[in-house]
C-alpha cells in the first residue's frame, strides 16, 4: 500500500516535471528560431547595404560624399555584425540549455512509473509463488518428521519386542534341542 502510494506520488512528480520543463523546452526552441530568424534577416540587410555601397561607389560623381556614406554602411553593417555574433553567441547557449534540459528530461523519464508498476507487480506474484511452494515444502517436512518419528517409535516398539521374545525363544530352542535328545 506505501508503495502504491510512493509510485503515484513518482507519478504525479514526473507530470507536473514534463508540464513545467516542457513549456520551458518549448519556449527555448521558439527563440532559437526566432533568433535563427532575425539573423537571417540581418544577413540579408548586411548584403542589401553591401550592395548598395558597393553600387553608390560605382556611380557616384561626388566621391566625398560617397565615401561618407560607405564609411556610414560600413559601421552599420560592423554593427550588425556584431550583433550577429552576439545572437550565435545565445543561440549556442540556448541550445546548451536545450540539451541539459533535454538531459535532465531523459533522466526524469527514466523512472518510468508503469514500468516500476509492472516489476512490482511482477515481484509481487513471484513472492506469492515462492511463499506458496515454501508452505508446501514446510508441511512436506512437517509430515516426513511426523512419519519419521511414528516409524522411529515403531522400530523401536519391534527392538522390545524382539528383545522379550529372543530369551523365549532361546528356552525354545534349549527344551527343544532337550527333547530331541531324549
Amino acid at each position: 500500500m506505501l508503495t502504491a502510494n510512493k509510485l503515484e506520488k513518482i507519478m504525479e512528480l514526473e507530470a507536473d516535471l514534463r508540464a513545467e520543463y516542457q513549456q520551458q523546452l518549448d519556449t527555448k526552441s521558439a527563440e532559437i528560431d526566432r533568433l535563427s530568424a532575425r539573423e537571417s534577416e540581418l544577413q540579408a540587410a548586411v548584403d542589401k547595404q553591401l550592395e548598395t555601397i558597393t553600387e553608390l561607389t560605382g556611380k557616384a560623381t561626388d566621391s566625398q560624399k560617397a565615401e561618407q556614406r560607405a564609411r556610414e554602411l560600413h559601421n552599420r553593417s560592423e554593427r550588425l555584425v556584431a550583433e550577429i555574433a552576439e545572437l550565435k553567441q545565445r543561440i549556442k547557449t540556448l541550445q546548451k540549455d536545450l540539451a541539459a534540459m533535454r538531459e535532465e528530461n531523459k533522466t526524469l523519464t527514466q523512472f518510468d512509473p508503469v514500468r516500476m508498476k509492472k516489476n512490482l507487480d511482477a515481484s509481487k506474484k513471484k513472492l506469492a509463488e515462492k511463499t506458496s511452494a515454501a508452505d508446501t515444502l514446510q508441511k512436506t517436512l512437517s509430515e516426513t518428521r511426523k512419519e519419521n518419528a511414528e516409524l522411529q517409535r515403531k522400530v523401536a516398539e519391534l527392538e522390545a519386542r524382539v528383545a522379550e521374545l529372543a530369551p523365549q525363544d532361546a528356552e525354545s530352542v534349549d527344551t527343544k534341542e532337550e527333547s530331541a535328545a531324549v
